[in-house]
C-alpha cells in the first residue's frame, strides 16, 4: 500500500508529494489550487525499476531506471534512460491495487493518465 514519504521541497517548483511502497514510487507535483500538474510513477522496484512520467509540457515518457554503479569509482545517482515500452496493464493493475489509501483526486488523475497511455 502506498504511503506518503516526507519530501524536501525544491525552490521554484510546484508543491511535491511522494508516496512509496516496496513496488512503486509515485511523485506528484500539485498546483496552488490543489490540482496535479505532473507525476512520475516508478514501478517494479525490486527487479528492474522503470518509470512512466507525465506533464502537460512533455506529455508521456517511459524510462528504465539506471541505479548507478556498484563500485566506489562509479556514480551511484539513479538516472532515467529512455525506454519506449510500458507494460500498461501490469502498471495499472499494480497501481490500482496499491493506491487505495491515496487522496482520491490524486489516485483518479494518475489512473486516468495511465489508462490513456
Amino acid at each position: 500500500m502506498l504511503r506518503e514519504v516526507p519530501a524536501t521541497q525544491a525552490p521554484r517548483e510546484p508543491h511535491r508529494r511522494w508516496f512509496a511502497d516496496e513496488y512503486l514510487d509515485l511523485v506528484v507535483w500539485i498546483s496552488d489550487p490543489g490540482s496535479v500538474v505532473a507525476f512520475e510513477l516508478c514501478y517494479d522496484k525490486p527487479r528492474a525499476e522503470r518509470a512512466v512520467t507525465w506533464s502537460p509540457e512533455k506529455g508521456y515518457g517511459s524510462f528504465r531506471v539506471d541505479g548507478g554503479g556498484d563500485t566506489p569509482t562509479r556514480n551511484r545517482t539513479p538516472i532515467l534512460i529512455s525506454d519506449r515500452s510500458v507494460p500498461k496493464d501490469q502498471v495499472i493493475a499494480q497501481f490500482t491495487e496499491r493506491a487505495g489509501a491515496l487522496d482520491p483526486a490524486i489516485r483518479d488523475f494518475v489512473l486516468q493518465k495511465l489508462e490513456q497511455l
